[in-house]
């Protein structure tokens, strides 16, 4: 606060006013986010101009880098595993610089022969087969990347300081580290810097190809620190039993979920893609928040833990076995209002890739699942037979400030292909439950699984997370949902309330209303006028929230969707101490003690 006796003449005018507001006027709404658009970038396509060849493997991994040219803009690391710069197969990765529209701006190429990387690279080296953001290791404002050459007789990890153009200013070699695939997972022993999980599905240890994963922690010199690295395997870690040869734990990508079942353990989903005979599987640890060893676990597959889906068998064209469900894995944000974070997979392998969102409850287990492949999830793809659509995911966030977020899906497989990056775009919209048991009649049918007359489904029970999908796939302006049968019912703008005798409820689609504005300055949500006041608005210190606030909830949401900070209030004025937050735009999301949404305000802090 750049005004300390300004922020006590506000403190004390809370003393003399309160915003009348009563809770009895609210509407009652849910949030859900669902498909936008996309962006294909690939060799010649959306401005990615590179030297790009067939079977380059571009995209097969791939993570949000930074804004590493200063330009206020997110970029990306992408790795082509399978370039041929120096030598056959040696590797390469690409640094894209973005526009907000998730085209391509530029790119600069870091190989054996360009970008300033000084590296002897070897034949079968597969540089750029993992690759992940790690923030600026080097404290000198730009960010960094870590890259893994898993093969031949370089095996290492490498910390690449960037210039600002996305060129290697230099770069650190840590040898004999064995990433197929790596995933950033935040600074979860607080030590300044960004950790890293090495991903090593081919290992023997306990069993052959059971499969490993190494959590790495790193020095003020961008070097592992050998005795602090944690193995979890069938020998280590506290993982013990349930894995089995062939299995592939550890996959390509591991998500870090953060604490969502409030026991005080870290949760991180790591895949076995090659489990059960290749339909692959989902193992949910919890780590000790200390030494982060595995205290419990949970496997997630067809058929267990509340993931119902079936998946594939058989020999696929590029000679693997199975769905290959659990490859790639990513959380993302709380897409249905519930609190809890969802975590983003694929089935690679199934038919021409499906990618999934997985809806988890408190206790790891799955809620609901989307599947977005050709013909479901909203966004219309033409994916090919053997594209491979899922076999990398990265969490990109709100790309465009326009309050959607970004999700990154690797694919592009098969013969004559370079590989190629999906850019998925998710919006938030508004469901309006109208008072009472109703339905809405009349009209035209966009989606339905039931038959009225006969009262029974004619297709599978649905969600409320997959009715509302349906909604947002065929644009329907209204929906009736009953929890108690899954019948969901999508009509156009033509059908009229009644009252339901079957309980079940109606809710009107807002997201025509908030398409190109999903988080305005202010949602206003009660019956005639705000219920809160935040100020001062921008702020760089502290801010106060004003209102009738009892047995209320605050949400602090950042540009990137992620829910920041959670309050209890009561009373009617809550002080929030806003100084360590990083600089940027954020919503203050308010629900009531039903845990109804009532609110959005927009909050900037300086």
């Amino acid at each position: 606060m750049k005004n300390e006796s300004t922020f006590k003449r506000l403190i004390l005018l809370l003393s003399l006013s309160i915003l009348l507001c009563s809770p009895n006027l609210f509407a009652q709404f849910t949030t859900q986010w669902g498909p936008d658009n996309f962006v294909k970038i690939e060799n010649g396509i959306n401005g990615m101009a590179a030297d790009l060849e067939p079977g380059d493997r571009f995209s097969r991994d791939h993570d949000q880098a930074g804004d590493i040219n200063g330009d206020g803009i997110i970029d990306l690391v992408i790795g082509a595993r399978s370039d041929d710069d120096g030598a056959t197969d040696a590797g390469a990765v690409y640094i894209v610089f973005l526009n907000s529209d998730g085209t391509v701006q530029s790119n600069q190429k870091i190989s054996m022969l360009e970008g300033g990387f000084n590296e002897t690279l070897v034949q079968n080296n597969f540089f750029g087969y993992g690759v992940a953001g790690i923030g600026d290791y080097d404290n000198d404002g730009i960010p960094d990347i870590a890259v893994s050459a898993p093969a031949s007789s370089n095996i290492a990890l490498y910390i690449l300081h960037l210039n600002s153009d996305g060129t290697v200013k230099s770069f650190v070699k840590n040898t004999n580290v064995m990433a197929q695939g790596l995933s950033a997972v935040g600074d979860i022993n607080n030590d300044g810097r960004i950790d890293l999980v090495a991903c090593d599905p081919n290992s023997d240890l306990g069993g052959s190809n059971r499969g490993s994963i190494d959590i790495l922690f790193f020095d003020s010199l961008s070097q592992i620190i050998t005795n602090s690295t944690l193995s979890i395997n069938s020998t280590s870690g506290g993982f013990g039993t349930g894995l089995e040869d062939e299995d592939k734990f550890g996959g390509r990508e591991v998500a870090m979920l953060g604490d969502i079942d409030g026991d005080g353990t870290l949760e991180m989903a790591v895949g076995a893609f090659n489990s059960d005979g290749g339909k692959g599987a989902i193992w949910m640890l919890s780590l000790n928040n200390t030494t982060f060893n595995v205290e419990s676990k949970l496997k997630i597959t067809e058929g267990l833990n509340g993931f119902t889906d079936t998946l594939t068998l058989g020999q696929n064209p590029n000679g693997s076995e199975g769905a290959n469900f659990g490859h790639a894995l990513c959380r993302v944000s709380d897409m249905n209002g519930d609190g809890i974070p969802e975590l983003m997979t694929g089935a690679n392998q199934q038919n021409e890739g499906f990618g999934y969102i997985l809806f988890l409850n408190a206790n790891k287990t799955v809620k609901s699942f989307i599947r977005m492949n050709n013909t479901e999830g909203g966004f219309g793809f033409n994916l090919n037979a053997e594209e491979r659509f899922s076999r990398s995911i990265s969490f990109l966030g709100d790309l465009r400030n326009d309050g959607t977020i970004a999700i990154n899906y690797g694919g592009g497989a098969g013969a004559g292909s370079a590989g190629a990056l999906y850019m998925l775009f998710f919006k938030p919209c508004l469901f309006e439950l109208q008072d009472g048991l109703n339905r809405w009649s009349g009209g035209n049918n966009l989606f339905t699984n039931w038959n009225h007359n006969a009262q029974m489904l004619t297709g599978d029970p649905l969600s409320f997370e997959q009715c509302s999908f349906k909604a947002f796939e065929t644009n329907a302006p209204h929906i009736t949902y009953n929890i108690n049968d899954g019948r969901c019912i999508c009509k156009d703008s033509l059908a009229t309330l009644v009252v339901s005798t079957e309980l079940s409820y109606a809710y009107t689609n807002g997201c025509n209303e908030f398409i190109n504005n999903p988080f305005p300055t202010s949602i206003n949500i009660s019956a005639d006028e705000n219920c809160i006041e935040i100020f001062p608005n921008p702020t760089d210190d502290r801010f106060v929230i004003k209102g009738d606030l009892n047995l209320y909830q605050l949400e602090i949401i950042n540009s990137i969707g992620q829910v920041y900070q959670i309050i209890n209030t009561s009373g009617n004025f809550q002080i929030v101490d806003a100084s360590d937050f990083p600089s940027g735009q954020y919503f203050v999301r308010v629900r009531n003690n039903k845990n109804t949404l009532i609110e959005v305000q927009k909050l900037i802090k300086e």
